[in-house]
């Protein structure tokens, strides 16, 4: 039976269930925010994946995306490509937008943000992960020229030789201030942001990298001051309700009384 490098280390210091990594806190928060029969839209979806599947257990997925791979992602009733700007779709049309480890790679965030107030309903939700770019595995992605990255960022996760290569990344919204300020301008209101460090899965190439990065795993999570500098941030952001229709009707009732 294979085992992934380093595995007794991950085993030792990160138990299961105990450690929840950084996937099950995504899950919940999609879970807890979006609606059961949810229209959701996964935006760079890429072909089949966990993501997918459980946002098709809450309700109806169209999956979109640059690559046409996409149109491999069974798990989405529909599928499409995109030119990584405007979203082809109508205004107003999902109930959830979802993205997975896509902001980073996208190149004009100012525009994805206000494309995602355009397709959500009034009290519709956005969940996305993405990386931070204050902590050092970002820093090093974004300071190493791409090809560099190519190079090295799968070696370091041990990843197998059919994993996708990473695409170009950009963080022009990979900064806690910088996406609280992108949420606001685009009319959305945050509802939450999780900073989370989990398992170093830089370390895998190495029992010497693994130790410092569980060291650095140890001290930023031991401290909630510390939480700017965490790898992962999963945000939830909530499109306002329409209410002034509701609130003109209101008063026009209180005026008649």
């Amino acid at each position: 039976m294979n085992q992934e490098p380093n595995q007794h280390l991950y085993d030792k210091y990160y138990p299961k269930p105990a450690f929840r990594g950084g996937t099950l806190p995504f899950y919940d928060a999609c879970l807890e925010n979006i609606p059961k029969g949810a229209e959701t839209l996964e935006i760079g979806a890429g072909s089949a994946n966990e993501i997918t599947q459980m946002l098709a257990n809450i309700g109806t997925v169209t999956a979109l995306d640059i690559d046409p791979d996409v149109h491999n992602n069974t798990s989405a009733a529909k599928t499409l490509v995109f030119d990584g700007v405007k979203f082809p779709l109508l205004d107003q049309s999902f109930d959830a937008c979802v993205s997975n480890w896509a902001l980073e790679h996208v190149a004009d965030p100012i525009s994805h943000f206000r494309e995602v107030a355009r397709v959500l309903r009034p009290g519709g939700v956005y969940c996305f992960r993405t990386p931070n770019l204050l902590h050092y595995a970002m820093l090093g992605s974004y300071l190493l020229p791409h090809f560099l990255h190519l190079a090295i960022a799968n070696r370091l996760r041990k990843m197998d030789s059919s994993a996708h290569a990473p695409w170009p990344t950009y963080y022009r919204a990979n900064r806690p201030a910088r996406l609280k300020q992108l949420v606001m301008d685009a009319g959305l209101e945050l509802s939450s942001l999780a900073m989370v460090e989990p398992e170093p899965a830089y370390g895998r190439a190495s029992a010497a990298l693994f130790y410092p990065m569980m060291a650095y795993e140890r001290i930023v999570n031991s401290r909630p001051a510390l939480g700017t500098f965490r790898i992962i941030m999963i945000a939830v952001a909530r499109k306002p309700a329409a209410t002034s229709e509701r609130s003109a009707q209101e008063c026009t009732t209180n005026e008649a009384q």
